[in-house]
């Protein structure tokens, strides 16, 4: 896979899905029952595409496989699961949903991760609504990428998150009943959990919510015109006495009909 472009061909089993795409959603960890937020029609297994990054190992909670099908009739691809940083792979590479999501044609991407709460204002399993962003991962999928033709790759990032996008899911969960909270969400290389120290860092630098993915995802989406919308659920306190993985799943599980719900609406009115 060339290190200097963004730009993803789709694989012989989804070329019937070029261009017919409109909206991509990318589960993290422990939100791979949201599936059933769209019809499935078609299921392709990441080993199935050879332009996949295929890490050394995986983790538990990503089912490694996409999904195509219809929200209340827009198409739409769901990736359960993703690939980061810290498993071995470029920034360039942890960024290849939102690549492929722009050459399927989708116009807006849908980020959601399990994330520690850096806010004492936050709780296990509160929903967050990523207001913003920091990047601390050290990396970015634009390293080496000469832009678009005739452009440069210094891509504006004030409003990587889309406004319009946030208030609609913020419209849709008081519809529906639900607290969605507003933060920003730091992401870090990982796979260490965070320390005390640097738990207190973050929340001095105005972070709401940690974690190790999504913010390259997110940088290509906006190099690549694509409008952002993302979710991080609470799954623990970051820098907590007994912190797990499995504390990740064990929220995701819990929270998961609320949130498929939530995504489906969205979904239906973008």
């Amino acid at each position: 896979m060339p290190m200097s472009t963004l730009e993803v061909v789709p694989d012989r089993v989804l070329a019937p899905w070029a261009g017919r795409v409109r909206a991509a959603v990318v589960l993290g960890s422990g939100f791979g029952g949201l599936a059933s937020a769209i019809g499935v029609t078609q299921t392709v297994s990441y080993a199935d595409l050879p332009s996949f990054p295929h890490p050394p190992s995986g983790v538990r909670g990503h089912a490694g496989q996409l999904l195509l099908g219809e929200a209340d009739g827009i198409p739409v691809a769901l990736f359960q699961g993703r690939v980061h940083r810290y498993q071995g792979v470029t920034a360039l590479e942890a960024a290849y949903p939102a690549r492929l999501a722009a050459a399927l044609g989708a116009d807006t991407l849908i980020v959601t991760n399990a994330a520690g709460a850096v806010s004492p204002d936050l709780a296990t399993g509160d929903v967050v609504v990523i207001a913003d962003q920091i990047n601390l991962s050290g990396d970015s999928p634009l390293v080496g990428w000469p832009g678009p033709p005739g452009g440069v790759p210094f891509v504006p990032m004030r409003d990587a998150y889309d406004p319009a996008l946030r208030e609609l899911a913020l419209q849709v969960a008081s519809e529906q009943g639900m607290t969605l909270h507003q933060g920003v969400y730091t992401g870090l290389l990982g796979p260490a959990f965070e320390t005390v120290a640097e738990v207190e860092m973050l929340r001095r630098l105005g972070t709401d919510v940690v974690g190790m993915s999504t913010v390259h995802e997110v940088i290509a989406a906006r190099a690549l015109g694509l409008r952002v919308l993302g979710f991080s659920l609470v799954a623990n306190a970051a820098g907590g006495v007994g912190l797990s993985h499995e504390e990740v799943l064990d929220a995701g599980a819990k929270a998961e009909a609320s949130l498929a719900r939530l995504l489906a609406a969205v979904l239906q009115r973008i």
